[in-house]
């Protein structure tokens, strides 16, 4: 395990600041699957006492970052086809929802923050790097979320946003498909600028899908 920091936040608990450092770090495979979470460690590491992390440890363990195991505490849960195949379903659900209402309700102010978010996706792709890439595909869809003007989904998308970036990371760490990527986003926001529902949705379920394919193949090597 790497050296790890708390994240800058003094607005919240010390055990939510705790929670969002681990998450954070299992998320960008700073904490890898399998890795024991010793409470011990942890609160050295991170100059805080063995309570914060304990109930940090509890609210990873609800959110299925983490697993406990009698005799053996706590580590890392892996990513297993069976949790992916349920996340994406779910995101496919959202994403879906998400490009309908957006090519109805965005407005041109938000076309062009889309088209910027585009463009750094495509220069993250260029860098090859797999956070920076990572991030700009997080920015890219989160504008077409709040182009659906649906504080509800908002909410929800939110709640599952961690979760998917894990899976996000995952198929983004191989270079072979970020061509794909690159045409995927520009497909999708061709059709939202355009207003074309049944395109956007098309194309937004085969990115889905695409990613599912990837990650199967990953995991099963």
């Amino acid at each position: 395990m790497k050296e790890l920091r708390l994240i800058n936040n003094h607005t919240l608990p010390l055990k939510d600041v705790v929670f969002l450092t681990l998450r954070e770090s299992i998320v960008k495979g700073e904490i890898t699957s399998g890795e024991r979470l010793m409470e011990i460690h942890l609160a050295n590491m991170l100059g805080v006492s063995r309570t914060p992390v304990r109930e940090a440890i509890k609210m990873l363990e609800i959110e299925g970052f983490v697993v406990v195991e009698p005799g053996k505490g706590a580590q890392v849960a892996g990513i297993t086809e069976k949790d992916m195949r349920d996340m994406l379903d779910v995101r496919k659900a959202l994403e879906v929802l998400s490009v309908e209402l957006a090519c109805r309700r965005i407005s041109k102010d938000e076309i062009i923050r889309l088209s910027d978010a585009l463009n750094n996706f495509i220069r993250a792709v260029e860098d090859n790097d797999a956070e920076e890439i990572a991030d700009a595909d997080v920015a890219f869809h989160d504008i077409i979320y709040k182009a659906t003007k649906n504080k509800r989904l908002l909410n929800i998308i939110s709640d599952q946003m961690q979760p998917m970036y894990r899976y996000r990371l995952e198929y983004i760490k191989n270079r072979d498909y970020h061509k794909s990527l690159m045409k995927e986003h520009t497909a999708i926001f061709e059709a939202i600028k355009n207003r074309d529902v049944a395109t956007a949705v098309k194309c937004t379920t085969e990115h889905i899908y695409n990613q599912e394919k990837a990650i199967i193949l990953k995991l099963k090597k």
